[in-house]
């Protein structure tokens, strides 16, 4: 292959590393007027009067809008960024009497710079009628106390949602009879996790600028990661006709899920519509860690059933999620808590998973790479580990043992077959890679330092089986150059390169013989957008569909122009040439202008796929840790990984996916962690208390690939973008485990909790 499997720099790289304007800010009318939300500071409250008249006065200020410029008996909405009909529930109004958080919206200030509405900001006065508010998830369920007592709630969707129980969604499935399994077990490991609430902390804040056009509609720039599902968002949220509305997608400075959400989109939508004036709003960071849609806050309880020789039996896990204030991916990140780790264990009889997702009063939640997963992944696999630790067995053997396997039917996994898996082979690399047998469990370097070894393994899904679409236009331009429109949104993963390697392998072309054009509602095909780990699988797949009809158009024309049939031509990239005569021939330059003058062959081609299958990436990884027992300090001084993602499109894009992803996931481990005081205020606001790792914080990350061929993927392609962040928080939390001999089941493993288990084990 010349394209596919290569590693090339990615299109867009230049004018990124450079400086040229492509980000929304840059690409903003000038003239646009500034937008900055009025917040709450309490969890739980109704805002009985808000006086906005003197704030009005304010030189350069163009509106204030409350809630009494807000119909609120209208329908609500979601800012989710789902198919339709959306499981998350519609649940939120533009600007709503009733607040339910610190820094939920009040008033909407809008003015001709930041100075002067700053300045109005602060001449606003609310009186409020503050409310008990529920900030314990535990007790959330069935609380007297509603976060969402209104009437006009309404959930599309049969996920078990019930607004007068506190209750986002609800599901229970299984396979076989758990409870007998388990009473059959040697051993059982029963035990519950807890992962906290962590923000993507992207480098880019949410920000979107629009502006009404010659024609009227509703103009949408905004650095977002579905820009069909924007459109929906926002015409729902302003009652306004989908037909009037245009969301285009910018270059995007880092998504990772946060971005599936429409934060930002609102707001400046409803400001221009009341207006007709261009405007735009640019979260700052402290707004981007305090009101927006960090990762759900997940409780698991697990238990894990064994017999005396290391085969898993049995796995009954239980999650409660918190959703927060609304309910923005609440009803699914949860299912991937056990849909994406219980499938890992092919030998188990048994299976039993429900789930609980419940209102509160604090910050909304949302996407985030790995979606629910990556806390299942954390409880499961610590429990293998414990596991492993009871019964004195090696944590890759006893994997060994009992991994699903090619072929398979996987119950947990909504009863798919595994297309495609090199999870066995993943296991043997990385046990070499990090010499695993030399450094297990433990080595002293007598300086009251220890380093210590834990691994763990992963699974994820390529897209959402028999949901998500992708699709993709190709038509061939003068001098048989092509482009490719997409309506998935590259945040900076590459995505915009990968198809375009697809499509010139298919089309026997150079890259740079493909430009690529994306997202635009008006211009883009529909694409669900880039998430749920579906740009290569579900999109590429519409690539290559789409590429191989256009290379029968070519011939087809190609054949007129040669006054033959069709069957008689072949096509190699360059030219159109008579099977029986190759020196017969005509160049796809001329293909291409015959198309534009006296010829009805059509060089333009679109593409839609959808897959019924979403044939899981896996991946192990091994943590090697230094920690000083004398301070609690834990470094991750080698990371060792390996990844099934099907064939690499772009081995050079796919490690650097892998390598970032790894580096959140010790971040979740270790130092990243949303908490709330008493009255429900969060604490870490920006990055002073809101620790991200830096280079400068880890050692090595290695990153290595063991390919299967997925058929249902372009060129044998799965996943990659989720998978990779899964795996750090098992394998570090059992390297603590082994360094110290406590175990810990909540994260993130602050140095404080390290060095007081040093000492209450001494």
């Amino acid at each position: 292959m010349k394209n596919v499997n290569k590693a090339f720099r990615k299109k867009d790289a230049m004018q990124l590393v450079t400086g040229k304007p492509v980000y929304m800010d840059d690409l903003a009318p000038a003239d646009c007027l500034i937008v900055k939300l009025y917040r709450s500071p309490h969890a739980n409250a109704m805002v009985e009067r808000i006086d906005t008249s003197v704030a009005k006065k304010v030189p350069g200020i163009e509106a204030i809008f409350t809630w009494e410029d807000v119909d609120q008996n209208a329908r609500r909405y979601t800012q989710a960024g789902q198919t339709y009909p959306e499981a998350s529930p519609y649940d939120r109004l533009v600007i709503d009497r009733h607040v339910r958080f610190v820094g939920d919206v009040v008033a909407i200030v809008v003015g001709k710079d930041e100075k002067c509405v700053e300045k109005a900001m602060k001449l606003i006065k609310v009186e409020y009628q503050v409310l008990e508010p529920v900030l314990d998830f535990h007790t959330a369920k069935d609380n007297p106390i509603l976060v969402h007592p209104e009437d006009n709630w309404e959930s599309l969707s049969p996920v078990g949602a019930d607004n007068k129980r506190n209750l986002c969604a609800h599901d229970a499935c299984g396979d076989g009879d758990i409870d007998a399994v388990l009473a059959k077990c040697d051993v059982v490991i029963d035990r519950v996790y807890h992962t906290k609430a962590c923000q993507q902390a992207m480098m880019e804040t949410f920000r979107t600028c629009c502006w009404m056009d010659l024609y009227g509609r509703l103009n949408i720039l905004s650095s977002t990661q579905i820009v069909f599902h924007t459109r929906r968002n926002v015409a729902n949220a302003l009652h306004i006709p989908k037909s009037m509305i245009r969301v285009i997608k910018p270059r995007i400075g880092g998504g990772f899920g946060a971005k599936q959400t429409a934060v930002s989109a609102i707001y400046p939508a409803f400001v221009t519509w009341k207006t007709k004036k261009p405007c735009k709003l640019i979260f700052t960071r402290e707004e981007s860690q305090t009101a927006s849609s960090p990762r759900h806050e997940m409780e698991m309880h697990v238990r894990l059933g064994a017999t005396k020789d290391g085969i898993v039996k049995g796995i009954d896990l239980y999650t409660l999620s918190n959703t927060g204030a609304y309910g923005e991916h609440g009803p699914t990140t949860v299912g991937l808590s056990g849909h994406k780790s219980i499938p890992l264990y092919g030998k188990a009889e048994a299976f039993r998973f429900v789930s609980d997702v419940v209102y509160t009063n604090h910050m909304s939640a949302g996407a985030y790479r790995g979606y629910g997963a990556t806390q299942g992944l954390f409880a499961v696999e610590s429990a293998v580990n414990e596991l492993a630790a009871r019964l004195h067995m090696d944590p890759f053997k006893i994997r060994e043992m009992n991994i699903v396997k090619e072929g398979d039917v996987m119950p947990a996994y909504y009863g798919a077959v595994n297309t495609s898996c090199a999870l066995d082979r993943c296991l043997k690399k990385v046990h070499e890679m990090i010499d695993w047998d030399n450094k297990y469990p433990v080595r002293d370097l007598g300086n009251g330092k220890v380093r210590a070894v834990g691994m763990g393994m992963a699974m994820q899904g390529s897209g959402i089986s028999g949901m998500d679409v992708g699709s993709a236009t190709l038509k061939v331009n003068d001098d048989g150059f092509y482009s490719l429109i997409i309506g998935a949104a590259d945040m900076g993963t590459g995505c915009d390169t990968t198809l375009a390697q697809i499509a010139a392998e298919v089309l026997d072309c150079d890259l740079d013989n493909i430009t690529v054009f994306g997202a635009d509602t008006d211009t883009s095909p529909y694409d669900s957008g880039s998430y749920a780990s579906s740009t290569t699988y579900v999109t590429g797949k519409a690539v290559e569909k789409c590429a191989l009809r256009l290379r029968g158009q070519i011939c087809k024309l190609g054949a007129e122009l040669l006054q033959t049939t069709e069957d008689a031509v072949d096509f190699d990239g360059k030219f159109v040439s008579l099977n029986a005569d190759p020196e017969k021939r005509v160049s796809l330059s001329e293909v291409a202008f015959a198309s534009q003058f006296g010829h009805m062959v059509p060089l333009e081609i679109t593409e839609t796929h959808t897959s019924p299958l979403s044939p899981p990436p896996y991946m192990v990884g091994a943590a090697e840790i230094e920690l000083d027992k004398e301070t609690g300090e834990v470094k991750v001084v080698d990371y060792a990984a390996c990844v099934d993602c099907g064939t690499p499109i772009n081995p050079n894009l796919t490690r650097v996916q892998a390598e970032g992803g790894i580096l959140q996931g010790i971040g979740m481990a270790l130092t990243e962690n949303i908490t709330y005081d008493a009255k429900g205020w969060p604490m870490e606001n920006s990055f002073m208390q809101y620790k991200i790792p830096a280079r400068v914080d880890i050692g090595h990350i290695r990153v290595e690939f063991e390919s299967s061929y997925e058929p249902n993927g372009p060129f044998g392609a799965k996943s990659i973008g989720e998978v990779v962040i899964n795996t750090p928080l098992p394998a570090i939390a059992d390297a603590i485990y082994n360094a110290i001999g406590t175990r810990f089941y909540e994260l993130p493993i602050t140095p404080e909790q390290v060095a007081m288990a040093v000492e209450e084990n001494r």
